[in-house]
């Protein structure tokens, strides 16, 4: 695989090819480095899969010799990118985004080589324009070339508030990129048109515009929206090998190979091969692929002996989580042990595991949605809800 190939695995748009491939041979002609720019809003610092996708095409660019900037939009922060939104986003304070930064910063770098990144902050030129030159970017664009975006036309046309700062959040993004002098810019594909903004400014401050290149937004474990924390969806590189061991292991067939594609390191050669075999003995492949890189080799060797033991064999797991609750004389509802564990986050969520066939009391199935349990002190449970969650249960 050459070096454009490379960079091209799993693109969706990349504007222009040619534009890249003339960068890329000037690069190497004139022994200097790309400038490579990713922005990122610092206002969920938690990392999942999804934002790995892009921070591993920056690693394959830091791999090639080129200049990889992890840019940390913190002026942008406080206005809140209005991407896909429909409803004006609040403003965090700067407190906020500084502690959402630092976050960020020690979890970006399982992927990233720290002596290879640049970590900056937009504040440093965005700050520094001022009122006037913000009014002087301002004029460098038209009202009529912003309501081109997607979710501005759809909340203008629906009559519903745009915030005037809204609109120069993709103004002040693409001016990121003047600041920079950024040879590509990279996000996902819901960023398309702020990325297209900064070539277009670029061009009005007289310098050469960026290559813009987008990655698919990755699908979270339920195979149909947008890996996010807030549907539940979603991998988390912090979480425990086991965690997502189990996870990965719940996707289906045929998402598995589009993680294969945007959350490995595999050749797409390498890739064909492994369809050609059992997709289980694939999909285990691919959680131990993703917990090496997050985590070890060991863990994830680990991670894949402790899922045999537990789906394959039966067995409980080697480390159970204990819980203790308050006593009583009277029986209680399993539904009611059930959330007050943190096993389910509500009563109709228990009530729905048990009619499922979910939830097992020391091995044996329970079906029955009024089952109690002796709650008197002393009595201990082994619970098991779903296929991952076992907790021991005291009550004292």
């Amino acid at each position: 695989m050459n070096d454009f190939e490379l960079l091209s695995k799993g693109v969706v748009d990349l504007i222009e090819k040619n534009d890249l491939k003339a960068k890329l041979d000037r690069s190497k002609r004139e022994g200097k480095p790309l400038t490579i720019k990713v922005g990122f809003d610092p206002t969920a610092p938690d990392i999942h899969l999804g934002h790995t996708v892009v921070i591993r095409k920056m690693k394959h660019f830091q791999q090639l010799g080129h200049r990889v900037i992890f840019l940390i939009g913190d002026f942008t922060g406080m206005i809140g990118d209005p991407t896909g939104k429909k409803a004006t986003r609040p403003a965090l304070t700067k407190e906020e985004v500084h502690e959402n930064a630092l976050t960020y910063q020690k979890q970006v770098f399982k992927i990233l080589d720290p002596a290879k990144t640049e970590i900056r902050f937009n504040s440093e030129w965005l700050g520094a324009l001022g009122a006037e030159g913000m009014v002087r970017l301002a004029a460098k664009y038209t009202l009529a070339r912003v309501l081109e975006r997607d979710d501005f036309r759809k909340r203008f046309e629906a009559r519903q508030p745009i915030a005037i700062h809204e609109l120069l959040y993709p103004l002040a993004q693409g001016y990121d990129s003047v600041a920079l002098q950024c040879d590509v810019e990279m996000g996902g594909t819901d960023q398309l048109f702020n990325l297209l903004v900064g070539r277009d400014l670029m061009r009005e401050y007289k310098l050469e515009p960026q290559v813009v290149i987008t990655m698919p937004l990755l699908e979270g474990t339920d195979g149909v929206e947008k890996m996010s924390k807030s549907l539940g969806n979603y991998i988390g590189i912090n979480e425990s090998p086991g965690e997502i061991f189990g996870k990965i292991m719940s996707i289906s067939d045929e998402l598995m190979w589009k993680y294969y594609v945007l959350c490995t390191d595999l050749l797409p050669a390498d890739i064909e091969k492994l369809k050609g075999g059992h997709p289980m003995d694939a999909k285990k492949g691919l959680a131990k692929h993703i917990i090496a890189d997050f985590h070890s080799l060991d863990a994830a060797e680990s991670a894949e002996a402790e899922f045999r033991k537990v789906f394959s064999e039966r067995q409980a797991p080697t480390e159970i989580e204990e819980k203790s609750l308050p006593s009583s004389a009277e029986p209680q509802l399993l539904t009611k042990v059930i959330t007050a564990a943190g096993l389910a986050p509500t009563n109709k969520e228990a009530q729905r595991l048990i009619a499922q066939g979910g939830v097992l009391v020391d091995e044996v199935k329970i079906d029955n949605l009024k089952h109690a349990l002796d709650a008197s002190a002393g009595r201990t449970y082994l619970i098991k809800v779903g296929k991952r969650r076992f907790a021991k249960i005291t009550f004292r």
